[in-house]
């Protein structure tokens, strides 16, 4: 029976970091609930910046937050109003704490796991042929540098009765080789007829490993 591994934790500290750096062991389980909400809050809020990445640090009377997002100027919004509502938002749920947002463009978004999910949901929802919104994502990765990818949908695809997987992939995922730069993601798509699970490698380069 083979063992799945998630390709981002089985890199980290090698060629992949964390998305929260603070550590307590006093208060750790409270801190873990907020960064839960952190991220919940952002995700259902602000979907449509295609949000693929919430970097969470933590300082003695501060919480630093920094959202990497495809389309950065829905979450700033008018001369930052957005980003205050944001700041006051996460306030409440952080207790005696300030929090800092800040927002971090991802400047290739075809070669990032977590956007090109999306991407793929937003159209499933749309009723566009599954097939086809995947094949153009493909596209795009190749043609913006990718030197593989990987896509696999689960649920009832079209419509179906009985739900079912289906596999894309194209070029090369050495998801064996620790230092093989390899983005991973989910992403759900809500359909009539229920959820699809939409999971994304991307293979990007090769990298050294972090000292």
């Amino acid at each position: 029976m083979g063992q799945k591994v998630n390709p981002v934790s089985y890199r980290l500290g090698i060629v992949k970091t964390w998305d929260s750096i603070w550590y307590s062991e006093k208060d750790y389980v409270s801190y873990l609930i907020e960064d839960f909400k952190i991220r919940a809050y952002i995700n259902k809020n602000y979907s449509k910046a295609f949000v693929s990445k919430i970097e969470i640090s933590r300082f003695p009377q501060l919480v630093n937050v920094i959202i990497n997002a495809a389309k950065p100027g829905i979450i700033i919004g008018k001369k930052g109003a957005e980003i205050e509502n944001i700041s006051k938002s996460l306030e409440k749920i952080i207790q005696n704490k300030k929090v800092s947002v800040s927002v971090r463009e991802i400047k290739n978004p075809e070669l990032d796991a977590g956007v090109v999910g999306q991407d793929i949901a937003r159209q499933i929802e749309r009723r566009i042929a599954y097939k086809r919104a995947i094949k153009q994502a493909i596209r795009n990765a190749i043609k913006s540098g990718a030197k593989g990818i990987k896509v696999r949908l689960s649920g009832r695809l079209n419509g179906a009765e009985i739900a079912r997987t289906e596999e894309f992939k194209e070029g090369r995922l050495p998801l064996s080789t620790l230092t093989a730069d390899i983005d991973y993601k989910v992403s759900e798509s809500l359909t009539e007829m229920g959820i699809i699970g939409i999971k994304v490698w991307i293979y990007k380069e090769e990298k050294e490993r972090r000292k």
